[in-house]
């Protein structure tokens, strides 16, 4: 009897905008992520071994992936997630990116020190995104940078809600940054229409069963520990396959605590828990992700492996490496983008989008 296999698709040699088109039409190319602007001509089609956790791949040009998915149940089903359009959740616009704008209301963030750590400074900034371009404004009161310390719900709770309470009357799409259920609860009822969660409805055992009962939007990010410990060895068998995994099996979770799946939104968790090249892997990698079939929001806004990379200690300064990454991103499908530099990254996106509706 065969060993049971995961099958895992990295589509690749993309295509956009109207060469997308043209080559899905002569069946040059697959569509990804259910956009027409969106294609890939080679994929790496991964296996690995149910039961001894072997890994294997192959490259495949798009008829020889036609053919083994003729073949293999598995191949037709990872095609298939693929291809599939991901609806956003109400109340997100569809758009071709999403800008999510941070708003830290915390006294030790890694990339602001503080600077909007008031309830006026932090409405005041949110406001400032917004007209910059955001989307979303994602207000969190927990700093979840390498080694800080847990915030108790009280604090965590006066930080944010006046925040989100203001910016949500005034109109704004405004998400919670936050693992703690009864942050949640108590930032849907003030206004939020997203949930954010780093530790993907793990951190407390009713935290699912609770999100279900919101009913709102729901990111689900991959991590390893938050805070994360910054001598965590950061061990994997193959990070991309594991995280995707992991990701997998979050998503249904949550669906069976009652989170409807059309709300979810899944993470790779960029930094939590990840060694500088584990990072480049995943994000080299994001186009796999879309075989989970949700939309895919991507954080890496001056985290400190572009400022191993770039040889920048200071975050704030590392808008040029934030912006690589993002366009990276982008390039492959990512539905939203959590960034620190919300104008410079409106700017990126509309070139992207610009330059995609040119013809061959």
């Amino acid at each position: 009897m065969a060993q049971e296999e995961n099958i895992y698709i990295l589509p690749a040699g993309l295509l956009h905008g109207q060469a997308a088109q043209e080559a899905i039409a002569a069946s040059c190319a697959l569509p990804l992520a259910g956009e027409k602007r969106l294609a890939y001509t080679v994929a790496c089609v991964f296996h690995r071994c149910a039961a001894t956790g072997e890994i294997s791949r192959r490259w495949m040009g798009v008829r020889a992936l036609r053919e083994a998915a003729e073949r293999s149940e598995a191949i037709a089903a990872a095609v298939s997630a693929l291809a599939r359009r991901r609806e956003m959740p109400a109340p997100l616009p569809e758009k071709p990116a999403l800008i999510m704008g941070i708003v830290n209301v915390t006294p030790d963030s890694f990339s602001d020190g503080g600077r909007h750590a008031h309830a006026e400074a932090a409405v005041a900034h949110g406001r400032a995104l917004a007209a910059a371009g955001a989307d979303i404004l994602d207000v969190g009161g927990e700093s979840t940078r390498p080694g800080a310390k847990e915030v108790p719900v009280e604090k965590e709770l006066a930080r944010v809600i006046p925040v989100i309470e203001r910016l949500a009357a005034e109109g704004f799409i405004v998400s919670v940054d936050t693992r703690k259920p009864e942050v949640m609860e108590a930032a849907v009822k003030a206004g939020a229409a997203i949930i954010n969660d780093v530790a993907a409805l793990h951190y407390a055992p009713d935290a699912a069963t609770r999100a279900a009962q919101l009913n709102v939007p729901v990111v689900l990010m991959h991590s390893r520990g938050t805070p994360v410990d910054p001598d965590d060895p950061c061990t994997y068998e193959h990070v991309v396959l594991d995280v995707f995994d992991w990701l997998a099996a979050a998503k249904e979770q949550a669906v069976r605590a009652g989170v409807r799946e059309e709300n979810i939104i899944l993470d790779p968790g960029i930094g939590f828990g990840k060694t500088c090249a584990q990072n480049l892997e995943l994000i080299a990698s994001l186009a796999l992700f879309h075989q989970l079939g949700r939309p895919l929001l991507l954080g890496a806004s001056r985290k400190r492996f572009i400022g191993a990379i770039t040889d920048v200690e200071q975050a704030d300064q590392r808008l040029a490496g934030s912006l690589a990454v993002a366009q990276e991103g982008l390039r492959q499908g990512v539905q939203i983008v959590r960034v620190h530099d919300v104008a410079e990254t409106v700017q990126m996106a509309r070139m992207i989008e610009a330059l995609e509706r040119q013809s061959c």
